[in-house]
């Protein structure tokens, strides 16, 4: 494997961890947001995990 080889996959690498980092934060907001949101019960909304 060539020098520009290691580089290219390296920088993909750091894409592909980036990409996963970014949708797993709006990930956890979405699921923050069904579980603690308007629409919630209000026992839920009222939990530890809400505050």
């Amino acid at each position: 494997m060539t020098r520009k080889h290691a580089l290219v996959s390296t920088v993909a690498a750091a894409i592909c961890t980036a990409v996963l980092v970014i949708f797993t934060d709006i990930e956890i907001s979405v699921v923050r947001w069904v579980n603690c949101g308007p629409l919630a019960a209000e026992g839920e909304r009222e939990a530890r995990r809400c505050r």
